[in-house]
């Protein structure tokens, strides 16, 4: 027996048409991409002068779907939950690390093992794309929601995961690493020489350890004092290394983290000056 329904009733299923009707309307705007964004992205994307032919040529020609794969890499999760930057993010990490490798093996083929890979850990950590992306003023092309907007605490964070999302984008537009080297490979190269000069600077926890342990003295202790409540205040923690009962030295930092290894700085550049390491 076929079912009428009553003039004023309206069938559910038109209901259900018209709602996915609707989801498949929002879904193609936040496609879009106006002619404003398209122009920053490409002017962005020129700025950071990569000596390659074809990523000159998608610059040239604007790509639409190439265009919206890097606009992906500069929308935070509070901007939008779905379309955003996390799993360029996911790609830029592995891509940076093997880019980086593939750096270190041409530029000191004659490095250890164990070298290569304090090298890398330094050319690609979070501080050094935070300090990347800060250089090539990837922020003003973010797009964050109101609560990351008002959040200073978080700003870094978001310059550091856009930056190796865009690594990620670079990587997905040509299904190769050959262009990320052709932009890192000059900054490695000066970063690198910093870094190998005096290594201390990077990883002074683990050189003040090494040393205690080559003069048969305990463990440093670290001993940290919050000093202010102000959350990013760069003197927020005083840190005092004591070793064998002794305090040595003393640092600050907006971190437990920053503050020891201030700390450990000082007393390593006390150290040479006194002519003990």
């Amino acid at each position: 027996m076929t079912a009428h329904l009553n003039p004023d009733e309206q069938n559910p299923a038109y209901d259900l048409l018209f709602f996915l009707i609707f989801v498949i309307f929002l879904n193609h705007m936040k496609n879009i991409i106006n002619e404003k964004r398209i122009l920053q992205i490409t002017t962005f994307l020129k700025s950071l002068d990569i000596k390659s032919k074809r990523f000159s040529e998608m610059i040239k020609t604007k790509n639409i779907s190439e265009i919206k794969n890097f606009n992906y890499a500069f929308i935070h999760s509070s901007g939008d939950k779905i379309l955003n930057y996390e799993k360029l993010e996911f790609f830029g990490d592995a891509v940076l690390r093997l880019a980086a490798s593939k750096f270190i093996e041409k530029k000191y083929p004659q490095m250890s093992v164990g070298d290569r890979s304090e090298l890398r850990a330094q050319i690609v950590s979070d501080e050094w794309l935070t300090k990347l992306g800060k250089n090539i003023g990837i922020e003003k092309l973010i797009i964050k929601g109101p609560k990351a907007l008002g959040d200073e605490n978080s700003k870094n964070t978001i310059i550091g995961e856009a930056t190796e999302a865009l690594i990620g984008a670079i990587y997905n537009t040509f299904d190769s690493i050959q262009e990320v080297n052709l932009w890192l490979d000059d900054i490695w190269e000066k970063d690198s020489e910093i870094f190998l000069k005096a290594p201390y600077k990077f990883k002074s926890k683990t050189v003040l350890q090494e040393w205690c342990q080559s003069k048969g003295f305990d463990l440093p202790i670290y001993k940290i004092i919050e000093v202010s409540k102000q959350n990013g205040d760069p003197e927020r923690f005083s840190c005092n290394i004591f070793i064998n009962g002794l305090k040595e030295s003393s640092g600050f930092g907006k971190s437990h983290k920053k503050a020891e290894t201030n700390a450990a700085k000082v007393l390593i550049e006390k150290l040479i000056a006194q002519g003990k390491i």
